[in-house]
């Protein structure tokens, strides 16, 4: 979702937030803490495991979803795309793979990658399993569904391959397809009322 070198977003700032807020719930999802229950007429995540998650972003996210377990899962990801930019920037800088902000007070600080490669090697790593049409990991699946579910399929991936797509994402677990769907839709309702 940002440039490799500059770090410079390359989706509207909403689309990214709620690709980032399902990121979030897909690492929860990934590591068994939260699951989705189907109840009539949404989609809701309940807490599997609560124990600590090791980093703020996943904390915050399992944290409210155990306080306030009926909001259906569209709403998670408007709640968690409001910080989850500023959250992954930070988790990542301490992790010492984005480079500090600056200090300069009146002009916006893009974050930029310490190592480009380090940074490309996510959407490569999708490139070349589509291009050679390689059944993807899970979170590689997980990862190739939400880049296109929020419009970033287009700006980074070589080969639209829409039945790849749809046969990657038949693959996982109904909790993470429900996922992607949730947050196609939300990203669809977020370009609409933009105008």
């Amino acid at each position: 979702m940002h440039d490799d070198v500059s770090g410079r977003g390359r989706l509207h700032p909403r689309l990214t937030g709620l690709g980032l807020a399902a990121a979030i719930l897909g690492e929860l999802m990934l590591a068994g803490r939260v699951t989705v229950r189907l109840v009539p007429g949404q989609v809701q995540l309940a807490v599997v495991e609560a124990g600590p998650t090791g980093d703020a972003p996943t904390q915050f996210a399992l944290n409210h979803i155990q306080a306030e377990p009926t909001h259906p899962l569209g709403t998670w990801l408007l709640f968690l795309a409001r910080t989850a930019h500023a959250d992954i920037a930070a988790r990542m800088t301490e992790a010492g793979l984005l480079r500090p902000p600056g200090r300069r007070l009146l002009a916006k600080q893009l974050q930029a990658p310490v190592a480009a490669n380090t940074a490309a090697w996510p959407v490569g790593r999708l490139n070349l399993a589509i291009e050679r049409r390689q059944p993807l990991r899970m979170q590689d699946a997980v990862l190739f569904g939400l880049v296109v579910a929020t419009g970033g399929g287009q700006l980074v991936l070589w080969d639209q391959n829409p039945r790849y797509l749809r046969e990657s994402i038949a693959a996982l677990p109904e909790t993470l397809q429900q996922l992607i769907a949730q947050t196609e839709a939300a990203c669809g309702d977020a370009v609409i009322s933009r105008r």
